[in-house]
């Protein structure tokens, strides 16, 4: 029988993951036959949440030039670099844009039957549009990879698991808000994708309780609002009579902040500097392993902070008191406190400094007394990170989205560090389009859009969801809806998606955090001895090697195109020395 490999997965993370094996089969690969099986009931290329089939006022939230698919000469990886267009270029679009969804699923589209096409003849690609239900079979043997309705399963000698974002079953309390719904009449949406979310509940003019202020909230709010046909006459909203009133909080209190709006002139800042491929070796050396907060984010934030003040010496030097190799000098040798003087003494403006516990938590300790105090104290949040995030005299800022570019390419080493992290990471740099914020201050004004408050407490009683906040002491709102503005954590017990939960129920290790346990050089699943399987590849967020996303901006080391060569190469070297064994 032929060599055959399964990919359970068809979306951005499996499309990449062939490109990577027709970059590199010519040389790890030449002259032998492969059946390629892709699993997956969405398209090939977008997947279910790049397809066709949503709504065209779903963007994206990064500029059409800083989507790619290709790696470059920054990414670190042993096989070939195949460049290839950003979005923008192959769309023709103006860098800048915001496109929608759907264009970058015709994206996607277009790079798997590029991939496709690279193969070198004896290769084959076979999509296979449905669920993939469970694995099985032998460690040293071929695999068999059941699928939804077909009595006989895939047979596989690897199997890579590239299943993108998953749906969960609800933690305790969201299984008890959803039980006192039922029992009472209410509405309750659990965390989901936003656009496979049923809206219709939610009716016009009724008060919706809304948990979350990231990227899944900017989708219910532009489906609300005009999804339901309101638009939007400058910075005024002119309602349609259909949308519901939206009050909305978070642990932080306030939405994401804004994507940047301009280009970075001149040097960019030496990165890695501080926390680098050395660093990370010696954490992953450390005979009783290591502690995010004690031993991993003192390294973070120095590096941060010398992306932060790079820029703002070599770029606004008049907004410094010391010279740059000076400074530099300094702030190499000192620790924590000494480098907090030393930035007093080097940066007299307070606005210039960098302090990454503000950034996170800009509420803490911030009391208002009225909800109408709240919602005039948030939009001039709003206006003042917009006006921030697009003016270049705070260039500061984009460095320092580069460095954490830079330092997610580090972490992702280290395996599971918790979530705060990645939360903090999407709250600095992975924010919405400017105008969706633009347009979060004309809901406001309208009274369509209510903010509630950081900390926000949700209960059930007396027949209804009631909301409080600790910004705003004494104050509480009640509704008979509640929706949970945010993806399902994707933890493998907790995972509706059979073929993970059936994985971890026969021996695949998870982290503390739930997360797939995987090999860091080449993405094998782990048992719980620790012990990698020789024909199981997992690859994506429900892992513990997820990255910042399946594609990335161009030029910035793209991790997860790192792990999509290394798998590659592992499987294309397995599948070859199984042929040779075969043939011999």
């Amino acid at each position: 029988m032929r060599p055959s490999l399964v990919v359970v997965g068809a979306g951005p993370r499996g499309t990449g993951l062939l490109e990577r094996i027709a970059a590199n089969a010519p040389e790890l690969y030449a002259g032998s036959g492969l059946d390629i099986h892709l699993v997956d009931p969405y398209p090939p290329g977008g997947g279910r949440i790049w397809r066709a089939a949503q709504s065209p006022l779903l963007w994206m939230n990064s500029h059409a030039e800083d989507v790619t698919m290709f790696t470059d000469d920054t990414v670190d990886l042993a096989g070939p670099v195949r460049e290839g267009p950003t979005l923008h270029q192959w769309a023709h679009l103006p860098g800048r844009t915001f496109a929608d969804r759907r264009l970058q699923g015709s994206y996607l589209r277009w790079v798997y039957e590029e991939a496709v096409a690279a193969l070198p003849a004896g290769i084959t690609v076979h999509h296979h549009p449905r669920r993939a239900l469970r694995v099985s079979g032998p460690r040293t043997g071929r695999q068999q990879v059941w699928l939804e309705g077909r009595p006989r399963p895939l047979l596989a000698d690897l199997v890579v698991l590239a299943l993108g974002h998953l749906d969960a079953e609800p933690d305790a309390e969201q299984a008890a808000l959803a039980a006192y719904a039922r029992a009472h009449g209410l509405v309750h949406l659990p965390p989901d994708f936003t656009a496979d979310s049923d809206l219709t509940a939610l009716e016009a003019g009724e008060a919706v309780l809304v948990r979350g202020f990231g990227l899944a909230f900017v989708d219910l709010m532009v489906l609300l609002t005009e999804g339901r046909g309101g638009r939007y006459d400058g910075d005024t909203y002119v309602p349609s009579g259909r949308e519901p009133v939206l009050y909305v909080g978070s642990r932080r209190g306030v939405p994401y902040h804004s994507k940047i709006g301009y280009d970075l002139t001149g040097d960019r800042p030496p990165l890695p500097r501080f926390f680098g491929p050395a660093e990370t070796d010696a954490l992953l050396a450390r005979p009783g392993g290591f502690d995010f907060r004690r031993d991993v984010w003192p390294l973070v934030d120095k590096e941060l902070g010398f992306a932060h003040y790079h820029r703002l010496f070599t770029a606004h030097p008049e907004r410094t008191a010391m010279a740059w190799a000076e400074f530099e000098r300094r702030y190499a040798d000192a620790d924590a406190p000494a480098r907090a003087a030393l930035v007093a003494a080097a940066v007299p403006d307070p606005a210039d400094r960098l302090d990454l516990a503000a950034l996170d938590r800009p509420l803490d300790g911030v009391r208002h007394a009225s909800p109408e105090a709240l919602q005039q104290a948030l939009r001039g949040h709003i206006e003042a990170d917009l006006t921030r995030r697009h003016d270049p005299a705070h260039s500061p800022d984009l460095a320092v989205f580069l460095g954490l570019l830079s330092v997610y390419g580090q972490l992702v080493r280290l395996g599971d560090i918790g979530p705060w992290w990645h939360g903090f990471f999407s709250f600095l740099a992975s924010g919405p389009p400017g105008p969706r914020l633009r347009q979060m201050l004309a809901l406001s004004r309208a009274g369509l859009l209510h903010f509630v408050g950081a900390d926000m407490t949700v209960t059930a009683a007396d027949g209804v969801f009631r909301a409080a906040s600790p910004t705003v002491p004494g104050f509480s709102v009640q509704a008979r809806a509640l929706v949970e503005a945010r993806l399902p954590a994707p933890t493998v017990r907790r995972a509706r998606d059979p073929l993970l939960r059936e994985l971890h129920a026969e021996g695949a290790a998870e982290t503390p955090d739930g997360l797939l346990r995987v090999d860091p050089a080449d993405g094998r699943v782990l048992d719980r001895a620790g012990r990698p399987h020789p024909r199981r590849f997992a690859l994506g967020p429900f892992t513990d090697g997820r990255t910042p996303g399946a594609f990335t901006r161009p030029r910035t080391g793209g991790a997860a195109f790192r792990q999509n060569d290394a798998t590659a190469r592992a499987a294309l070297a397995f599948l070859r020395t199984l042929t040779a064994r075969v043939a011999a």
